[in-house]
Protein backbone atom coordinates (compact mmCIF):
# COMPACT_ATOMS: atom_id res chain seq x y z
CA UNK A 1 0.00 0.00 0.00
CA UNK A 2 1.18 3.86 -0.72
CA UNK A 3 2.71 5.25 2.40
CA UNK A 4 1.05 8.38 2.13
CA UNK A 5 -2.29 6.60 2.41
CA UNK A 6 -1.70 4.12 4.79
CA UNK A 7 -0.57 7.05 7.06
CA UNK A 8 -3.36 8.76 6.75
CA UNK A 9 -5.68 6.30 7.31
CA UNK A 10 -4.10 6.99 11.16
CA UNK A 11 -2.90 4.66 13.75
CA UNK A 12 -4.83 2.00 14.68
CA UNK A 13 -4.73 -1.76 15.56
CA UNK A 14 -2.26 -3.08 13.01
CA UNK A 15 -0.71 0.28 12.30
CA UNK A 16 2.20 3.28 14.64
CA UNK A 17 4.14 5.31 13.85
CA UNK A 18 7.56 6.47 15.91
CA UNK A 19 9.67 8.70 15.34
CA UNK A 20 12.64 7.07 16.61
CA UNK A 21 13.46 3.91 18.99
CA UNK A 22 14.40 5.29 22.17
CA UNK A 23 13.74 2.01 24.21
CA UNK A 24 14.13 -1.69 23.71
CA UNK A 25 11.40 -1.74 26.30
CA UNK A 26 9.04 0.13 24.91
CA UNK A 27 9.10 -0.93 21.60
CA UNK A 28 9.30 -4.54 22.52
CA UNK A 29 5.45 -4.13 24.03
CA UNK A 30 4.03 -2.66 20.61
CA UNK A 31 5.27 -5.62 18.84
CA UNK A 32 4.63 -7.77 21.01
CA UNK A 33 0.89 -6.20 21.14
CA UNK A 34 0.82 -7.00 17.46
CA UNK A 35 1.89 -10.56 17.30
CA UNK A 36 -0.75 -11.16 19.82
CA UNK A 37 -3.55 -10.07 17.74
CA UNK A 38 -3.84 -9.80 14.21
CA UNK A 39 -0.42 -8.76 13.43
CA UNK A 40 0.98 -5.39 12.30
CA UNK A 41 3.64 -2.71 10.95
CA UNK A 42 5.59 0.03 12.51
CA UNK A 43 6.60 3.23 10.60
CA UNK A 44 9.95 4.77 11.59
CA UNK A 45 10.88 8.62 11.10
CA UNK A 46 6.85 9.07 11.31
CA UNK A 47 5.32 11.27 13.89
CA UNK A 48 2.43 10.80 15.81
CA UNK A 49 0.34 13.41 13.26
CA UNK A 50 1.45 11.30 10.63
CA UNK A 51 4.23 13.91 9.68
CA UNK A 52 6.95 12.00 7.37
CA UNK A 53 10.80 13.60 9.39
CA UNK A 54 12.42 10.27 8.18
CA UNK A 55 15.03 8.30 9.86
CA UNK A 56 18.51 9.43 10.36
CA UNK A 57 20.04 6.44 11.67
CA UNK A 58 18.51 3.45 9.73
CA UNK A 59 21.46 0.65 10.89
CA UNK A 60 20.98 2.22 14.86
CA UNK A 61 17.13 1.77 14.55
CA UNK A 62 17.49 -1.76 12.66
CA UNK A 63 19.55 -3.12 15.42
CA UNK A 64 17.50 -1.78 18.16
CA UNK A 65 14.25 -3.18 17.27
CA UNK A 66 16.26 -6.53 16.10
CA UNK A 67 17.28 -6.44 20.04
CA UNK A 68 13.77 -5.89 21.18
CA UNK A 69 12.56 -8.18 19.09
CA UNK A 70 15.01 -11.30 19.92
CA UNK A 71 15.70 -10.45 23.80
CA UNK A 72 12.55 -8.02 25.39
CA UNK A 73 10.10 -10.59 23.55
CA UNK A 74 9.38 -13.82 24.86
CA UNK A 75 9.11 -16.39 22.21
CA UNK A 76 11.63 -13.81 20.57
CA UNK A 77 10.06 -12.07 17.33
CA UNK A 78 11.21 -11.94 13.66
CA UNK A 79 10.33 -8.42 12.53
CA UNK A 80 10.30 -7.76 8.48
CA UNK A 81 11.91 -4.22 7.37
CA UNK A 82 10.99 -2.80 4.47
CA UNK A 83 12.72 0.66 3.36
CA UNK A 84 10.17 3.37 2.20
CA UNK A 85 11.79 6.51 0.49
CA UNK A 86 9.33 9.39 0.50
CA UNK A 87 10.86 12.99 -1.06
CA UNK A 88 14.39 12.20 -0.12
CA UNK A 89 13.47 10.20 3.19
CA UNK A 90 14.27 7.14 4.35
CA UNK A 91 10.82 5.49 6.37
CA UNK A 92 12.16 2.16 8.15
CA UNK A 93 8.43 -0.09 7.55
CA UNK A 94 8.68 -3.18 10.10
CA UNK A 95 6.08 -5.64 9.78
CA UNK A 96 5.13 -8.20 12.98
CA UNK A 97 2.90 -11.05 11.88
CA UNK A 98 0.05 -12.57 13.38
CA UNK A 99 2.14 -14.99 16.32
CA UNK A 100 0.70 -18.79 16.19
CA UNK A 101 3.23 -19.10 19.39
CA UNK A 102 0.65 -17.01 21.67
CA UNK A 103 0.71 -15.86 24.10
CA UNK A 104 4.20 -13.22 23.71
CA UNK A 105 5.61 -11.41 26.92
CA UNK A 106 7.53 -8.40 26.64
CA UNK A 107 10.55 -7.00 28.91
CA UNK A 108 9.10 -4.19 30.74
CA UNK A 109 11.30 -1.68 32.85
CA UNK A 110 10.62 -3.48 36.37
CA UNK A 111 12.08 -6.16 34.97
CA UNK A 112 9.09 -8.38 34.96
CA UNK A 113 7.08 -10.27 31.79
CA UNK A 114 4.03 -8.96 30.73
CA UNK A 115 1.38 -9.89 27.74
CA UNK A 116 -0.02 -6.97 25.94
CA UNK A 117 -2.65 -7.07 23.55
CA UNK A 118 -3.62 -4.19 20.80
CA UNK A 119 -6.67 -2.01 21.47
CA UNK A 120 -7.03 0.64 18.88
CA UNK A 121 -4.00 2.18 18.64
CA UNK A 122 -2.79 1.09 22.15
CA UNK A 123 -0.95 -1.47 23.39
CA UNK A 124 -3.11 -2.21 26.63
CA UNK A 125 -1.85 -5.14 29.69
CA UNK A 126 -3.98 -8.33 28.90
CA UNK A 127 -5.98 -9.84 31.65
CA UNK A 128 -5.24 -13.31 32.96
CA UNK A 129 -8.38 -14.93 30.98
CA UNK A 130 -7.14 -13.03 27.48
CA UNK A 131 -3.68 -14.68 28.40
CA UNK A 132 -5.48 -17.67 29.21
CA UNK A 133 -7.65 -17.41 26.03
CA UNK A 134 -4.67 -16.96 23.70
CA UNK A 135 -2.66 -19.86 25.37
CA UNK A 136 -5.54 -22.72 24.32
CA UNK A 137 -6.05 -21.42 21.14
CA UNK A 138 -2.52 -21.58 20.30
CA UNK A 139 -3.05 -25.09 21.47
CA UNK A 140 -4.41 -28.11 19.62
CA UNK A 141 -6.74 -29.01 22.46
CA UNK A 142 -10.06 -28.45 21.58
CA UNK A 143 -12.36 -26.95 24.54
CA UNK A 144 -14.74 -29.36 26.28
CA UNK A 145 -17.91 -27.10 27.22
CA UNK A 146 -19.83 -27.38 30.07
CA UNK A 147 -23.21 -26.28 29.43
CA UNK A 148 -24.63 -25.92 33.00
CA UNK A 149 -27.01 -24.08 34.90
CA UNK A 150 -24.10 -21.45 34.99
CA UNK A 151 -23.72 -21.28 31.89
CA UNK A 152 -27.34 -20.67 31.03
CA UNK A 153 -27.47 -18.01 33.76
CA UNK A 154 -25.11 -16.23 31.87
CA UNK A 155 -26.24 -16.43 28.99
CA UNK A 156 -29.63 -15.66 29.63
CA UNK A 157 -28.48 -12.60 31.47
CA UNK A 158 -26.59 -11.39 28.02
CA UNK A 159 -30.07 -11.74 26.37
CA UNK A 160 -31.16 -8.96 28.80
CA UNK A 161 -28.44 -6.57 29.63
CA UNK A 162 -25.93 -7.45 26.12
CA UNK A 163 -22.74 -7.12 28.43
CA UNK A 164 -21.17 -8.08 31.58
CA UNK A 165 -17.80 -7.72 33.44
CA UNK A 166 -15.94 -10.47 35.28
CA UNK A 167 -17.04 -9.11 39.11
CA UNK A 168 -21.20 -8.98 38.13
CA UNK A 169 -20.27 -12.44 36.91
CA UNK A 170 -19.17 -13.51 40.10
CA UNK A 171 -22.13 -11.42 41.98
CA UNK A 172 -24.34 -13.43 39.46
CA UNK A 173 -24.05 -16.84 40.49
CA UNK A 174 -22.20 -16.54 44.24
CA UNK A 175 -19.06 -17.95 42.91
CA UNK A 176 -15.49 -17.36 43.09
CA UNK A 177 -13.15 -15.16 40.41
CA UNK A 178 -11.04 -18.25 39.47
CA UNK A 179 -13.90 -20.40 39.20
CA UNK A 180 -15.84 -17.89 36.76
CA UNK A 181 -12.61 -17.25 34.70
CA UNK A 182 -12.39 -20.41 33.39
CA UNK A 183 -16.05 -20.92 32.46
CA UNK A 184 -15.76 -17.32 30.60
CA UNK A 185 -12.03 -18.76 29.11
CA UNK A 186 -14.31 -21.93 27.75
CA UNK A 187 -17.15 -19.80 26.54
CA UNK A 188 -14.65 -17.46 24.81
CA UNK A 189 -12.58 -20.27 22.88
CA UNK A 190 -15.21 -21.79 21.89
CA UNK A 191 -16.95 -18.67 20.23
CA UNK A 192 -20.31 -18.62 22.37
CA UNK A 193 -18.92 -15.34 24.11
CA UNK A 194 -16.58 -12.40 22.74
CA UNK A 195 -14.37 -10.53 25.24
CA UNK A 196 -13.92 -6.91 24.95
CA UNK A 197 -10.37 -5.46 26.16
CA UNK A 198 -10.93 -1.50 27.30
CA UNK A 199 -8.26 0.58 28.91
CA UNK A 200 -10.72 1.25 31.96
CA UNK A 201 -12.28 -2.50 32.24
CA UNK A 202 -12.91 -5.96 30.27
CA UNK A 203 -16.44 -6.67 29.82
CA UNK A 204 -18.50 -9.90 27.82
CA UNK A 205 -21.40 -10.02 25.48
CA UNK A 206 -23.10 -12.87 23.57
CA UNK A 207 -21.40 -13.58 20.20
Amino acid sequence: MNLKRQILEGEGVSLDFKKTITSCEKIAKTMVSFANNVGGRLLIGVLDDGTIKGVKEEEEERYMITKAAHFYCRPALEPIFEEIYWDDKLVLAVDIPASDEKPHYSLAEDGKWWVYIRVKDKSVLASKIVVDVLKQSSSDQGVLIEYSSKEKALLEHLDKTERITIKQFCELLNIGRRRAQRILVNLVLSGVIRVHTTEKEEFYTAS
